[in-house]
């Protein structure tokens, strides 16, 4: 532990969540309107052996003390390799290469394969923000400059946060999420009712022919997700990574569903589709968790091939389950090859960068305003082409 000269706080590196009591934690985490960097969540990472130093993801979290209290927080992992993070930096993993820049391992704060904005670090109510913030990005760089790390990022940065820390000299690099919201839809006609003619038909009629092959969705939330259901969810999860191959992504095992019973299920809800051979067992379904009136989809798969199955089930569906109870944002998950179509615009998110060689730090400065310049053009013709009815 490490006390700042002059100062009533302390600085602990941890490498499991365990060392800090979970109501402590919470009790920084839960005001967030994310999930995802909750205690349940992110300690499940951890003992289910999702995050490892034997999957690159090296749990090491900076926390913050006064007195013998938690006072803030920062989920943080040293990372062997970019994969599951849903930002690409291997043109700059490339580049330090060339230059001779051992490249990894890297420090990075996100919640592990999670694409969804929100990361920000936790700070107590009542606490100066700005004094503590200080303290933590002075902590990460004294850790990064004496191990030798290369750099610090976090990914899909809170969007109040992201301000905060570029002004403590983090860069911002552009991305884009597909986000649904929730224009005051009260029911799903109404949301049928933004697109145009052409595209209002398919959507009824991609709707029509899963109904006509005999399938049932059902939306199962609550304490009737059991831990049977959750062992299903990784099966079809496993199944459709398989299918990908060596891109796959499949970063999860199968005891991490199977932990999320029973003390996470409260946030989960499952959309399962029956059909009339076997009523009883589904054979496709998609994975979501739940936060305020914030929906996140993660992960979906079926046993057998249906037209139109994959859209039900991971869109139209949620959206009408979202609208029954009042969610305002619907973030469905990486990929966007579908969703626009259906009604998800492009929407900006953020990394936050620092390079710790001067070289590599040169060249990241030189280049991002050109690079989020035009990422912000792709974001404007995503949303130009959507097949909206016109104002």
């Amino acid at each position: 532990m490490f006390k700042p000269p002059q100062s009533p706080y302390s600085i602990t590196w941890i490498d499991k969540i365990t060392e800090v009591p979970q109501a402590e934690w919470d009790a920084l985490a839960m005001p967030l309107k994310t999930p995802f960097l909750e205690w349940e969540w992110l300690n499940n990472m951890e003992t289910s052996g999702s995050t490892t130093a034997r999957a690159g993801w090296l749990p090491n979290h900076l926390t913050i003390w006064n007195a013998g209290s938690l006072v803030a927080a920062a989920p943080l992992y040293l990372k062997g390799h970019s994969y599951g993070e849903f930002v690409f930096d291997h043109q700059w993993a490339e580049l330090a290469h060339r230059l001779g820049i051992q490249y990894y391992p890297k420090l990075l704060g996100m919640s592990p394969f999670t694409p969804a904005e929100g990361y920000r670090f936790l700070i107590a109510p009542g606490e100066d923000e700005d004094e503590i913030t200080e303290l933590m990005v002075s902590a990460i760089d004294h850790f990064c400059v004496q191990n030798r790390i290369s750099g610090c990022s976090f990914l899909y940065a809170d969007p109040q946060w992201r301000s905060v820390m570029e002004n403590q000299g983090f860069t911002s690099w552009m991305h884009h999420s597909y986000i649904w919201s929730n224009q005051g839809f009260q029911t799903f006609d109404d949301y049928l009712g933004r697109f145009n003619a052409n595209q209002r038909r398919n959507i009824k009629r991609e709707r029509k022919a899963v109904a006509q092959a005999g399938l049932q969705l059902q939306a199962i939330t609550g304490e009737a997700v059991s831990r049977s259901l959750l062992s299903q969810v990784y099966d079809f999860y496993s199944d459709t990574c398989d299918k990908f191959g060596y891109w796959g992504s499949k970063y999860l095992t199968p005891r991490f569903f199977e932990q999320l019973y029973p003390h996470y299920r409260h946030r989960v809800v499952v959309f399962a589709v029956y059909g009339e051979q076997l009523p009883q067992h589904p054979i496709g379904m998609s994975f979501c968790l739940t936060k305020g009136d914030q929906l996140y989809g993660r992960y979906w798969g079926a046993t057998q091939e249906f037209e139109n199955l994959h859209f039900d089930t991971c869109y139209y569906t949620p959206i009408e389950w979202a609208i029954e109870h009042g969610i305002q944002t619907f973030d469905p998950g990486a990929g966007g090859r579908h969703k626009k179509r259906r009604g998800f615009p492009a929407m900006p998110n953020h990394s936050l960068h620092r390079f710790y060689d001067a070289r590599l730090a040169k060249i990241f400065h030189s280049y991002i305003d050109e690079i989020n310049e035009m990422e912000q053009q792709e974001i404007d013709a995503i949303n130009e082409d959507l097949p909206f009815k016109q104002q």
